[in-house]
């Protein structure tokens, strides 16, 4: 597919400002710390879909991954601490059989599942680089600039009957949500009490009467 690039670590994230305060943070567009990761779900799976959800420096450890259940279909469900403008999705899945060739991306659906993914049109869809090291996913930024959660689904395995995930990494930049937009709207509303017309109105009425 001509809009959809991905190529794999170990030569694409050298070019990245490390901090080096903290060196396992990794790149600064790194947004793990910006996920809601408690309350990151994976459905028709079998493991817990926080566990995908890694820091920088454990992201090619196997030790934990999430694995499909019933068959080889998959739903990570990520929400965000605040507003994201969304860069690029790192995916390890694997090995061989395991697999899925297919991902399809959802921004601010946070509710989405089985029963009604496929009446959804995703914002963008990738296929899935087939080998065990992390490829990164360059997402349309036009499509994931005000994001405040990310579903992914994963589908049509090599084997034809499980998908196994062993990391979900997100690079982009996180701003805070605004929080308060119709109290501003309010605010801005004149009060009626407030008109200098009305006052002049008052003034007028309250003229003695002969």
């Amino acid at each position: 597919m001509p809009d959809d690039h991905h190529h794999h670590d170990g030569c694409s994230h050298e070019h990245h400002d490390h901090d080096h305060d903290s060196p396992d943070a990794g790149p600064k567009d790194n947004l793990y710390p910006y996920i809601d990761r408690p309350n990151v779900v994976a459905l028709n799976a079998s493991g817990n879909g926080q566990d995908v959800i890694k820091p920088w420096d454990e992201r090619n450890s196997d030790q934990a991954f999430v694995e499909s259940d019933a068959d080889d279909q998959l739903i990570i469900r990520i929400p965000f601490t605040g507003s994201v403008k969304l860069r690029s999705v790192l995916l390890k899945a694997g090995p061989g059989d395991l697999i899925p060739t297919k991902m399809a991306l959802f921004a601010n659906q946070p509710d989405l599942d089985f029963s009604d993914i496929a009446d959804k049109t995703p914002a963008q869809e990738f296929e899935v680089a087939q080998g065990k090291e992390i490829a990164e996913y360059t997402v349309k930024a036009a499509k994931f600039t005000s994001t405040s959660s990310l579903t992914i689904f994963l589908s049509e395995a090599q084997g034809g009957f499980q998908s196994r995930v062993y990391y979900v990494g997100l690079l982009g930049q996180w701003s805070e949500r605004k929080k308060n937009p119709i109290i501003t709207v309010y605010e801005a509303q004149a009060n009626p009490a407030d008109h200098k017309k009305i006052r002049g109105m008052t003034d007028m009425s309250s003229t003695p009467q002969m």
